[in-house]
């Protein structure tokens, strides 16, 4: 029986927000009654959400598409890439259609034309949170859409469109239902956080028969007091914040325990000029205060942040300042990446390209610092007892996360006598030892 009914294999690249705009159209297909397959030869056609940022990110697309297209031959784009005119026809002349991104609509009208659905559909199948690409314990929380910055280095405003917010009635809707389903952690993800409610002034919203504001404090504040079935707090991450003056607002929030003491906040870079010409806000004074300002009422805060060396034009001198600056902040988790000249950004044009060899040694010598500062940070964690949720278990123990880390980008925990547990615990553990990036620890 199941042979009659359609199969749509899926292929995943990206991003959460990317992620996010495939678990709506994979949740999609199985309301309509669609089989999800996981390999190649078993799937009547395949989807691949793909994703155009940076040049390394058009390659391994474009070859997600050119191997789908090779193992099975009937192919659907969608995601960023599909945005960017005819990259993806001109490469794969084949595939049987390309969206843009957020195009679920259009991704199922390709889907019907090439693969009808089926006559019964299956939609007591789908449970209530949709069908998820995360593990049930974790999942991203999508507050928006788009990007109102024109950031010189950026193409995700031509991608993706200006900030649009989802209403804040249905994303706590949504969010009370991934709690409802076992869901632990919420990790809340746009392209620009602290703008949540710009587009729409703010304007207040309802949820459960209550007034609530559109506006980043308001829903966090909410989702912080969100419990799951075993009485438990859910756990909220903020991703992605720019640092408006109100996300001073939040830290109190976090120093109360409501929402877990970690922000990601992509300063890019320190240098007034540099940060001018990516069209970025702040200055590295100001930040540095701030973040002063942030641990003195929240001790426990964690930074994340990234940055961009070798932007065109940056001197040795404005590097070093960067540097001066990652010294100062002492931020916990920082990503870096070599200046990438993608197609259709303003900072092309700039002057005076930093060579590429020297683009090398300038992030060898930023993550050379910045594993300093981890190691030293992470050393000061043996013999805390901290709260942790447990990603992973086998044979050898448990793999999990303390509050200071969010899944896939930062550090883990391995508890050695954990072989016990179940995927999704949070239990407590004293840490025993350390090292760049991870911790150990034994359970309480």
């Amino acid at each position: 029986m199941n042979q009659a009914i359609p199969k749509v294999g899926f292929v995943s690249l990206g991003c959460p927000k990317a992620s996010v705009d495939s678990e709506h159209i994979l949740t999609r297909l199985r309301a309509e009654g669609y089989l999800i397959s996981s390999t190649y030869q078993d799937s009547d056609l395949v989807v691949v959400n793909t994703c155009g940022f940076i040049d390394s990110a058009v390659e391994e697309s474009l070859d997600a598409i050119g191997e789908a297209l090779a193992e099975n031959g009937k192919v659907i784009v969608t995601g960023c890439l599909g945005a960017k005119g005819d990259v993806v026809k001109q490469a794969h002349p084949k595939v049987l259609a390309v969206t843009g991104p957020h195009a679920a609509d259009e991704v199922m009208d390709a889907v019907h034309q090439h693969l009808p659905k089926p006559h019964d559909p299956y939609a007591d199948l789908v449970p209530p949170q949709g069908v998820r690409l995360t593990p049930q314990h974790y999942a991203y929380l999508k507050i928006s859409e788009g990007c109102n910055h024109r950031c010189t280095f950026c193409i995700i405003p031509s991608l993706r469109g200006d900030l649009v917010s989802r209403p804040v009635g249905e994303v706590m809707d949504e969010a009370e239902t991934l709690v409802e389903s076992g869901v632990k952690e919420l990790l809340v993800i746009s392209q620009d956080t602290s703008a949540y409610g710009v587009d729409v002034k703010y304007r207040t919203g309802f949820w459960g028969g209550r007034p609530l504001k559109t506006r980043m404090t308001e829903l966090v504040a909410a989702l912080g007091k969100l419990v799951g079935p075993d009485g438990e707090k859910v756990w909220v991450r903020l991703h992605y914040v720019y640092p408006y003056p109100h996300v001073d607002e939040v830290i109190p929030l976090m120093a109360q325990g409501n929402l877990l003491p970690y922000l990601d906040i992509p300063f890019q870079h320190a240098n007034a000029r540099i940060l001018k010409l990516m069209k970025r806000p702040a200055s590295s004074e100001n930040v540095l205060a701030r973040i002063n300002k942030w641990r003195e009422i929240c001790p426990e805060l964690v930074l994340r942040s990234t940055f961009i060396v070798g932007f065109p034009g940056e001197t040795e001198e404005e590097f070093e300042e960067l540097l001066d600056f990652i010294e100062e902040a002492q931020l916990d988790r920082v990503g870096a990446f070599i200046y990438s000249p993608v197609e259709g950004a303003v900072a092309n044009e700039l002057p005076d390209p930093v060579p590429p060899e020297v683009q090398e040694e300038r992030l060898a010598r930023l993550m050379w610092l910045q594993e300093e500062i981890s190691e030293e940070k992470l050393k000061r964690r043996i013999g805390q007892t901290l709260t942790v949720l447990v990603d992973e278990v086998d044979d050898e123990g448990a793999i999990a996360r303390s509050y200071a880390d969010a899944p896939e980008i930062d550090g883990q925990v391995y508890i050695n006598d954990g072989q016990h547990l179940n995927v999704g615990d949070r239990v407590k553990v004293r840490i025993t030892d350390s090292d760049t990036h991870d911790l150990w620890g034994e359970l309480v």
